[in-house]
């Protein structure tokens, strides 16, 4: 069984760093100047960097589905250095790749001295502690881990019911279903959201989407995201949207919304101001800034 799975030329690479916003499972970094796979394990093959490196570097080559060995994985990433495996190990961290992080851990021990890197500076960098503790809790994605975060609010014993009135001025909302073409769109404020953001934001209807027309997606899990890419064009040559606010949640797989709307910024023949928005997920606003 043959599987997709992006590679890197390093020769071509300038380490422009265009090609990483595109890669929502964060395998893609630029490490001592070149774009690196920092783990095969994690790419999912769907090659949404591809149209992003304008040097031409990335490409997606078929290669025979074997089981993934850590192992093997770990000697190329010595081979590459230092700073290739410490993000390696760390992105098997952040991933809650456990069992693959202690593996590669052995590998390094066994022969990092051969590559002359110390395997404890690597494991401090990645551990913040010179060794591996028991102790330590995994560390997971944000988008992955599970959480709980169950806000102390507690009602006025007299107060009476409010109801909070919705500021959604149209239907359909989610970006498959929008027709640009529609009146309401005309010279709009367009917020482009992650689906789990009004979720997680107590005031999104109050404070973000009043006063804007919307479009909500998911840059992971959605499909066919080139057809988002074409509405948002239309959105901002035809519709002529006067300005467009991407709100997305703090998780890596996240950023694909935003990158998502700034190619569609440069392809399209207006220039409007967009706004990224970075929300936590308890639901906090880290930061607003025009891009």
């Amino acid at each position: 069984m043959l599987r997709d799975i992006v590679k890197i030329d390093e020769d071509l690479c300038n380490g422009c760093g265009v090609c990483v916003p595109n890669c929502d499972e964060g395998a893609l970094q630029i490490i001592d100047g070149k774009a690196r796979l920092v783990s095969d394990l994690m790419c999912d093959g769907l090659g949404a960097c591809l149209g992003h490196c304008p040097q031409g570097a990335i490409t997606i080559e078929k290669r025979e589905a074997e089981e993934y060995n850590e192992a093997k994985v770990m000697a190329l990433m010595l081979e590459k250095g230092k700073a290739t495996v410490i993000a390696h190990l760390k992105h098997m961290k952040d991933h809650n790749e456990m069992e693959y992080l202690k593996e590669g851990i052995n590998v390094l021990k066994s022969l990092g001295s051969q590559y002359g890197i110390d395997p404890n500076e690597v494991m401090k960098a990645v551990h913040n502690s010179g060794k591996v503790s028991p102790e330590v809790t995994p560390s997971a994605c944000p988008g992955l881990q599970a959480q709980c975060f169950k806000p102390a609010f507690t009602a006025p014993v007299a107060a009476a019911p409010v109801l909070a009135k919705s500021a959604l001025q149209h239907w359909p909302v989610q970006m498959h279903l929008i027709n640009p073409s529609a009146s309401y769109f005309k010279k709009s404020n367009l917020l482009l959201a992650a689906d789990c953001v009004a979720f997680s934001m107590g005031n999104f209807h109050q404070d973000y989407l009043k006063d804007r027309t919307l479009a909500i997606a998911c840059p992971k899990l959605d499909t066919g995201k080139e057809v988002y890419l074409e509405k948002l064009i239309a959105l901002i040559d035809e519709a002529q949207i006067d300005t467009l606010t991407v709100m997305i949640m703090e998780v890596p797989c996240c950023g694909g919304m935003l990158a998502l709307a700034k190619q569609a910024v440069t392809m399209a023949t207006r220039n409007i101001p967009v706004k990224k928005i970075l929300v936590s997920i308890r639901g906090e606003v880290l930061s607003e800034d025009w891009v």
